[in-house]
């Protein structure tokens, strides 16, 4: 009977709002994700992202990552290691803080996050002169006779 009054999605959203620490906390998560979920963590990386999961979810959605606070709004998924990646699009079962055959070599680069359409994008310098000068509405026109 109480599912077909919606009293059972009542009771859900009461226990996301309980699980994620409050009314105003919920808002928050729901403004930065767009979405109010609630799961088991299962680990964190060293930046400071945090790894859910959720079996109750279908396949596809029970796995997912809250990008830590010092990335405000400006996340993207470049911004998750390549082995919580594995963990997070299904390439394994266990998550890398949990799986001890996970190779760690000491020429293994460290992560970096893609900073393409940023100011800290690469530009390239060039001390070649440009063929084409660029019209400069302050400089007073050349007269050809």
């Amino acid at each position: 009977m109480a599912r077909y009054i919606g009293l059972d999605k009542l009771g859900k959203l009461f226990m996301y709002i309980r699980e994620n620490g409050g009314i105003r906390a919920s808002l928050g998560k729901l403004y930065r994700m767009d979405e109010m979920k609630t799961g088991r963590l299962v680990g964190q990386d060293k930046y400071g992202n945090k790894y859910y999961e959720d079996p109750s979810q279908f396949y596809g959605r029970n796995r997912w990552v809250e990008y830590a606070a010092h990335f405000n709004m400006e996340y993207d998924a470049s911004q998750i290691p390549a082995d919580w990646y594995g963990w997070m699009h299904y390439k394994t079962d266990l998550p890398p803080n949990r799986d001890g055959s996970r190779p760690q070599y000491s020429w293994m680069v460290d992560h970096s996050a893609n900073v393409s359409g940023t100011k800290y994008s690469y530009m390239p310098y060039s001390t070649t002169k440009p063929k084409v000068e660029a019209w400069d509405p302050k400089k007073p026109a050349v007269k050809l006779d």
